[in-house]
Parts: structure tokens; C-alpha cells; sequence
């Protein structure tokens, strides 16, 4: 084989190229392991804390739509509690602190919602 051994090094090099996104994964930081500050347990939240880590951007955007489109501003909860659908005066007061709580994940995870196109970083914290 002509060049046998460039043919080599470059399929290898290739290989390590293809794969590193996997390598890196491994090596990288564990998401549950973001260093969010969680509020104070006194209060209730809307859904269970399972449901939150993985649907609250869902959630979020069924809110939307049904306050802005449908004009419904109460969501009943799984447990039966109704809710005020409201980010600023339902999620946010309980989740003051922006770079402590939702900065944090959202870099942690390499998300950039949007949410702050429209509303208000909460007072107190920067972005």
C-alpha cells in the first residue's frame, strides 16, 4: 500500500477527531452537579422537584401559551393546588436569586432560554 503509514495516522487521528465529543462528555462535569443554590424547603413548589429539573422549560411554555393565547392565567397542579401562572410572581418568588439558582444550571447544562427577552432579571442579581 502506497503511504501505508499516513494512511495510518490519519484514519487514527480521524478516529480521535469523530469521537472526542464522547471522550469529553466523559471527562466533563456531571449536570447534576451544577452548585445551585436551592431555596428554602418552607415553601411548596408547582410540581414535584423531579418534574421541575426536567420539564420546567415545558412547563413554562404551556404557560405561555395559555396565558398569552388562551387567556387562562391558572394552572392546576398534578396534586390538585392551582397556581397562579405567573414566572415573576410564582417561580421567581421563591427563586430570588438568578445567578445562584438559574444562571448556574443553565451554563452547567449549556442552555440559553429566552426567557429573559421579556421579563425581568430578578432584583439583586446580574446577568
Amino acid at each position: 500500500m502506497y503511504n501505508a503509514k499516513a494512511v495510518t495516522i490519519g484514519i487514527i487521528i480521524f478516529v480521535i477527531l469523530f469521537t472526542s465529543p464522547f471522550w469529553a462528555s466523559l471527562l466533563g462535569k456531571n449536570y447534576t452537579e451544577s452548585g445551585i443554590t436551592l431555596p428554602a424547603r418552607e415553601k411548596e413548589c408547582v410540581e414535584s422537584a423531579e418534574f421541575m429539573r426536567n420539564k420546567h422549560m415545558q412547563l413554562l411554555n404551556e404557560w405561555r401559551d395559555e396565558a398569552l393565547r388562551n387567556e387562562h392565567r391558572v394552572y392546576v397542579a398534578s396534586n390538585g393546588k392551582k397556581w397562579a401562572i405567573s414566572l415573576q410572581n410564582t417561580c421567581l418568588k421563591c427563586h430570588k436569586e438568578y445567578t445562584e439558582f438559574c444562571d448556574k444550571c443553565h451554563v452547567a447544562n449549556s442552555v440559553d432560554p429566552y426567557c429573559w427577552t421579556c421579563h425581568l432579571i430578578p432584583q439583586g442579581s446580574k446577568k
